[in-house]
C-alpha cells in the first residue's frame, strides 16, 4: 500500500519547498489545522496520521515494526520519497520531534531544517538528566492506559493541554485520545515514554528549532535547555504559552515563532 493512503497523507498549498507537519502521541492531523494554512501560501504543506491515530490504516499497523520510534521514522521518509521531498522543512510536535529527527538521519537530503514543538529525547529521570518523571510513574501511566484507557484520557488530557481556563482545549485533547485505537495507543505510549534519544541529538547538523512552553508537565523547560546544548545549530524559543499543545492553545505565537526562523 502506498505511504500517501496508509498515512491519510493530505497535501495543500503550492510553495517550491514542502513543510511536513507529524503530530504527537494520541492525536492526528487535525492538530494542525490552526498552524498549518498560515504556511500554505509559502509553502507545500505534507499533512499525515501515524499509522494508528486519525484516518490512517489500522491494518497497517505492524507490532514488531512500531516497536520503536524507527518505525514511525520509516513511514515519515516513505512518504517523503512518494512526494519526492528534498530540502523540505519538518515540524514535529512532542514524540514526532524525536521522529522527524530519526528521519532527517535516515535521509539527510529530504530536511533542510528541523522545527521541533515541545520535544523530549528521554522523559525519564537519568542520574544528572532530568527528563521530568520517575521510571515509577512512568510504569504507573503506562498501567493505568492498558487497564482503562477512557478513564485515562480524561484524566490526563487536560493535565497534558495545561490551560485550565479553557476546558474546552482539553475535551479537545481527550477526545482525540478516545479515537485512538486502545491497543495501539498502548504500545505507542510505551514506545514514546521508554525512548530514549539524547546520543542522537549531537548527530543533527540541520537548523533546528526548539519550541518550548514556558510551562509544560510533559517537557519542562530543562529539557528544552538540554536539546539546545546537545544540537550544534540549534535555537531556542521559550513561548509564553503553558501547557504541552501550543499549536493548540497559542497558535498565533507558534506561527510567529516559525515564521522567524523559515
Amino acid at each position: 500500500m502506498p505511504a500517501a493512503a496508509r498515512n491519510n497523507v493530505h497535501v495543500i498549498g503550492s510553495g517550491s519547498t514542502a513543510m511536513m507537519f507529524a503530530h504527537g502521541f494520541g492525536c492526528d492531523q487535525n492538530m494542525w489545522r490552526l498552524v498549518a494554512p498560515a504556511f500554505q501560501d509559502q509553502f507545500r504543506v505534507v499533512l499525515f496520521d501515524h499509522v494508528g491515530a486519525g484516518g490512517s490504516d489500522l491494518s497497517a499497523y505492524a507490532p514488531q515494526k512500531y516497536s520503536t520510534l524507527a518505525g514511525y521514522a520509516d513511514d515519515v521518509v516513505e512518504i517523503g520519497n512518494e512526494l519526492d521531498l528534498k530540502g523540505a522543512v519538518f515540524v514535529g510536535h512532542s514524540v514526532s520531534a524525536m521522529i522527524g529527527l530519526l528521519a532527517s538521519l535516515k535521509a539527510p537530503e529530504m530536511f533542510r531544517s528541523l522545527i521541533m514543538v515541545g520535544p523530549s529525547p528521554r522523559y525519564i529521570n537519568d542520574e544528572d538528566y532530568v527528563g521530568g518523571f520517575e521510571e515509577k510513574q512512568i510504569a504507573e501511566l503506562l498501567n493505568f492506559l492498558a487497564e482503562n484507557h477512557m478513564g485515562w484520557s480524561a484524566a490526563m488530557a487536560p493535565a497534558i493541554i495545561g490551560n485550565p481556563d479553557r476546558p474546552e482545549l482539553g475535551e479537545e485533547l481527550t477526545n482525540s485520545f478516545c479515537r485512538t485505537d486502545p491497543d495501539i495507543a498502548k504500545e505507542f505510549a510505551r514506545v514514546t515514554f521508554s525512548s530514549d534519544n539524547r546520543n542522537d541529538l549531537s548527530k543533527v547538523q540541520i537548523p533546528t528549532l526548539i519550541l518550548q512552553c514556558s510551562e509544560d508537565i510533559v517537557a519542562p523547560l530543562a529539557v528544552g535547555e538540554y536539546i539546545h546544548g546537545q544540537m550544534p545549530n540549534s535555537r531556542l524559543v521559550v513561548l509564553r504559552a503553558t501547557g504541552h499543545c501550543p499549536n493548540l492553545s497559542a497558535p498565533a505565537e507558534v506561527i510567529a515563532a516559525m515564521r522567524g526562523f523559515v
